[in-house]
């Protein structure tokens, strides 16, 4: 069976983990970004989710930023504004409801390719982790849900509803984490019984006390029930570095698409700020 370079980098990688080879590891994370030159459609939160959780009656806040220096132009549908050159910020508001709940706020803004600022939509999420790892090491697994509104100048449904799976194991040097994530469109005209299906990836290790480099890898494989061919499926990886420690803790990372239908290069950052109402 072939399978694509990313996968086979991502094969090899998970095979060094095993055999504790960081030097080699560290190569192919690099040239995991480097290859093949193409083009990524964008979200307004590039994350794969872990066992983070807000303790009971805590707040916080994340400020999500990305932008598409080269990514496709071409719209998809009549009226859509692309990823090409646009820059977005999204604040995120979080509330910790008990130990193993959390709700949460999102406000994306976007300076679009059209040169104007927009208020894109708003989301809102519900986050149950009932398996959570110790300090130290072990599994974590729960689900996000989240109700999105946003304009059709972003999205041609402008309703949606995910349920984003969190299944991962840590200790004190590696992170792994998986994302399943099903997608369905709910405003009137685009409801289909089939969601779509994006996988996300997360690969990484402390490098030092306070900072971890990885691989991050989305994989939009379109309808579950009539899956998009591997070249019309939007992928990215991403070279990430993760910050936990003063000032604040922080998530950057440079993204490389897959495929002729991704964006080329993407540079994103998850800021976490300190926050009291």
């Amino acid at each position: 069976m072939q399978y694509p370079i990313h996968f086979k980098l991502l094969r090899r990688f998970w095979s060094q983990i095993q055999q504790g080879n960081w030097s080699l590891m560290l190569s192919l994370l690099v040239i995991s970004v480097m290859v093949n030159p193409v083009k990524a459609s964008l979200l307004d939160e590039i994350q794969v989710y872990t066992d983070d959780i807000n303790a009971a009656g805590e707040t916080g806040l994340e400020l999500h930023i990305n932008t598409t220096p080269k990514g496709i132009d071409a719209p998809s549908y009549p009226g859509e504004l692309t990823n090409n050159h646009g820059f977005r910020l999204t604040p995120e508001f979080s509330l910790g409801l008990s130990p193993t709940t959390e709700l949460g706020l999102y406000l994306p803004t976007t300076r679009a390719n059209d040169g104007n600022w927009y208020l894109a939509g708003a989301k809102v999420r519900f986050k149950w982790l009932p398996i959570q790892a110790s300090e130290h090491s072990g599994w974590f697994a729960g689900v996000n849900f989240e109700l999105g509104q946003l304009k059709q100048v972003f999205s041609q449904s402008t309703r949606a509803v995910e349920v984003r799976n969190i299944i991962g194991w840590k200790d004190e040097k590696w992170l792994l984490a998986v994302n399943p994530i099903l997608g369905w469109d709910v405003s009137p005209g685009y409801v289909h019984h089939s969601p779509d299906l994006t996988m996300a990836y997360k690969i990484s290790r402390k490098v030092t006390d306070q900072q971890a480099l990885g691989v991050e890898y989305y994989n939009g494989r379109g309808r579950m029930n009539d899956p998009l061919a591997p070249s019309l499926q939007n992928n990215q990886v991403f070279l990430v570095l993760d910050h936990e420690g003063k000032p604040f803790n922080f998530n950057f990372g440079i993204g490389k698409g897959q495929t002729q239908v991704s964006d080329s290069w993407t540079i994103k950052g998850i800021i976490e700020v300190p926050f009291q109402p």
